[in-house]
């Protein structure tokens, strides 16, 4: 009963750390425009910006693989999360051009840090659990993008600064997540020595059977930051919306991310994770297709939302995959993994822009659908399709409530 408590606590005290960093970087992604007003950054020098962050990130993930060695996952998100939200803050407060790159600088290496040490509790706790769970956390991320989503939308409708719509949420959230953090759960690595084999291969090997997942994270996030960075300017000024719609695109696709995750683990227990991560691309390359041909706004806004329910499965499933590929060294496979997350950031927008700018940004959406489907070439990697319970290396029903009582 005990390790039961201990691990429901530990889930629901790491959904609020996802919860909070999709606020903050809602909040950051869908101002972007008015972060460039307040600071004079000219069009030419924004992508500099844009790209800093992931790039900051990935530093940092890489970093994070080397720093769980000595410490828990668990501390590294205790101390990372309130760095990343006293940082948006600080992106809000200043009004020189030094002062925004400081900030957005901070941001970067924290929130890669940040990624990285969420997704390795998850992965952890979903093997603790023995069953699908990691699309239930990634739902909490989606769920604090609609409120950052929402607050951003506020903002702008009613012309609120910068620091009026981004300290509600470093005010609430920051000491929520200093308390929920007393409560990270920390699951135990499989033991024995074909584990402690598998931990010393790492290395090369381990990357040459991760490089499919991370193919398929890096092609997942070049769609999701082309939603994040361009919805809002593609509606305004491709399609022709109000400023105050720009700013839905990005709410509708968290909301629809949401919901497919809300149900996404089911779907993985009942058809396994490589049908849903199929259904998922071709879901998302439909979206995309949608949002290339939209004669008007309100079309666009449909193809963001099937790109919400096609994409929402992706990311977290590649997480979960790379769990099950390495149970015994599953924290530096998921630090790997996710520096790709940066490296889709990284290409994606500036990739998008410059087709944009050199054609057109219609034709610009058709590339992030063609690396989205790409992820069927790598559906396999997923595991077999009978993989449903939790991953293909944990135990049935029944074993796991024995265990469970054996280990109280």
């Amino acid at each position: 009963m005990t390790t039961d408590v201990r691990l429901r606590h530990g889930r629901t005290s790491l959904g609020l750390s996802f919860f909070a960093q999709g606020a903050a970087f809602a909040l950051l992604v869908t101002r972007i425009p008015a972060i460039q007003d307040r600071y004079g950054i000219s069009d030419g020098l924004l992508p500099v910006f844009l790209a800093a962050v992931p790039v900051l990130a990935g530093v940092s993930s890489v970093a994070t693989e080397q720093l769980v060695k000595r410490v828990r996952p668990s501390v590294v998100l205790r101390w990372v999360q309130p760095v990343v939200l006293l940082a948006l803050l600080g992106v809000a407060a200043g009004s020189e051009l030094w002062q925004a790159a400081v900030a957005l600088g901070v941001f970067g290496l924290s929130v890669g840090a940040l990624d990285a040490s969420m997704n390795m509790l998850g992965v952890s706790l979903q093997r603790a659990y023995g069953r699908s769970i990691m699309l239930g956390f990634h739902a909490a991320y989606s769920l604090g993008g609609i409120a950052g989503a929402s607050l951003a939308w506020a903002g702008a409708h009613w012309h609120l600064s910068l620091l009026t719509s981004y300290w509600p949420v470093a005010v609430v959230l920051l000491p929520l997540c200093l308390v929920a953090s007393r409560w990270y759960a920390d699951a135990q690595r499989p033991a024995g020595p074909a584990a402690v084999a598998e931990a010393a291969a790492g290395g090369s090997v381990v990357f040459r059977m991760l490089l499919p997942l991370c193919l398929v994270m890096a092609f997942a996030y070049i769609g999701d930051s082309t939603v994040s960075n361009w919805s809002a300017k593609y509606l305004q000024d491709v399609l022709g919306s109000s400023e105050q719609l720009s700013t839905l695109p990005y709410n509708v696709y968290m909301v629809t991310t949401l919901l497919g995750r809300a149900v996404g683990d089911f779907g993985v227990r009942r058809f396994g994770a490589a049908a849903v991560v199929r259904l998922g691309s071709v879901l998302a390359a439909f979206g995309f297709a949608v949002v290339a041909a939209a004669p008007g706004p309100w079309v666009g806004m449909l193809g963001f939302t099937l790109l919400g329910f096609g994409l929402c499965v992706i990311v977290p499933q590649t997480f979960a995959a790379a769990g099950r590929m390495f149970p015994a060294a599953s924290d530096a496979a998921i630090a790997r993994l996710n520096i790709f997350n940066y490296v889709g950031f990284l290409v994606g927008s500036p990739l998008v822009g410059a087709i944009g700018d050199a054609w057109n940004y219609r034709g610009a959406m058709l590339v992030p659908m063609v690396l989205v489907l790409a992820t069927l070439l790598y559906a396999r990697s997923f595991g077999a399709g009978d993989a449903r319970y939790g991953g293909g290396h944990e135990w049935p029903r029944t074993v796991d409530v024995g265990r469970r009582s054996n280990e109280v």
